[in-house]
């Protein structure tokens, strides 16, 4: 996992223009984390996002707000990451200073590793995007949804319900990730256990199971794609924010209302004993302010701020006007491997 530096001067106008019309943040950052970030003079931070459409725009926005110090990135699965840190922490040789990650990272993170630290950006966050110590705090959200080809399903057909799915005619034309964190299966099986219950949502789950969704051994994005293709008609656990993109380019795509639908997040926290303790926490301070959280909108993200709307403020729940089950990083921690062996079993 290599790591790249981002130049302040090739900045150019980008994170400028990214400010324009953006509120200023609530909150003053204190001058003494200001300067002794700057003495350190770099942050290395270790992401799960994508570089071009993210990592990068927010790394050149931080560095022009905060000049003189270099954020150095790399990208890695959450679960490799979380075993490469723990290398690191043993080996007393930590790198990263500042990680961002969605639950599989905490499975096999021991949160003993992280700072508690509150950042004052997040203090109007709502209590499931964050830790009550502060050792992490939801920077995006996602919206799992039910995926579409338009092509494929008629809009008279198009299912309103999670019993809908259950039609006949759905059987062997839906397919799923084989993902097994919250925004794969196991995520859609708590979902319908917490909405109905642990006899009618495992009757429900029974059900479903005889309609042959197909495992497709790749990322939502995939799924989404092949469903595009006209492969399925209907993919389940698909990034709503996903099919917005796909369909603004020509795709034919949307993704149903099916309620409740799942909101899961993905994390930032800092790693104890990094090299740039103040930088992380400078870095941190700004990915989670109204500035940071800009540049999640405009790269389509879901910002987790929740004064933040996304790009298409559809696509979050409060702006969307559906509701979601929210599944916090405690709960996916607890119960996951629950409806890991839930999902094994009936989807074999």
């Amino acid at each position: 996992m290599s790591l790249t530096i981002v130049k302040s001067c090739a900045v150019g106008g980008l994170a400028a223009a990214l400010f324009i019309g953006t509120a200023a943040p609530s909150f003053a950052v204190d001058q003494a984390l200001i300067e002794a970030a700057k003495k350190e003079g770099t942050v290395v931070w270790y992401s799960t996002l994508i570089v071009n459409q993210l990592v990068r725009p927010v790394a050149e926005a931080f560095q022009a707000k905060y000049p003189g110090i270099t954020v150095k990135y790399s990208r890695t699965p959450a679960g490799e990451m979380a075993l490469k840190l723990q290398n690191e922490i043993r080996a007393n040789s930590v790198q990263a200073d500042v990680f961002d990650a969605n639950s599989a990272f905490f499975r096999a993170m021991p949160l003993e590793n992280l700072v508690e630290y509150k950042p004052e950006a997040a203090a109007h966050y709502p209590d499931d995007l964050k830790d009550p110590k502060g050792r992490f705090t939801a920077v995006n959200v996602f919206t799992m949804a039910t995926g579409i080809n338009t092509n494929l399903v008629a809009e008279k057909d198009r299912p309103k319900s999670y019993e809908d799915l259950l039609d006949p005619k759905w059987k062997g034309k839906m397919a799923w990730t084989t993902d097994l964190t919250p925004n794969g299966p196991p995520g859609f099986i708590g979902n319908i256990l917490v909405t109905m219950g642990e006899e009618k949502g495992m009757a429900y789950l029974e059900k479903l199971a005889k309609q042959d969704i197909a495992k497709v051994p790749a990322s939502q994005r995939v799924v989404l794609d092949q469903v595009i293709a006209g492969q399925y008609a209907i993919g389940l656990m698909i990034f709503n924010n996903h099919t917005v993109i796909s369909a603004a380019k020509g795709a034919p795509t949307t993704w149903l209302k099916i309620e409740p639908l799942i909101s899961t997040g993905n994390y930032v926290g800092i790693i104890k004993n990094s090299p740039h303790p103040n930088a992380a926490k400078l870095f941190e301070e700004f990915i989670l302010s109204k500035e940071g959280q800009t540049v999640f909108q405009k790269a389509s993200y879901l910002p987790a701020d929740p004064d933040v709307p996304a790009d298409d403020p559809s696509l979050k729940p409060k702006q969307g006007g559906y509701k979601a089950t929210t599944i916090t990083n405690e709960m996916a921690l607890e119960q996951l491997p629950r409806w890991t062996e839930i999902y094994k079993k009936l989807f074999p």
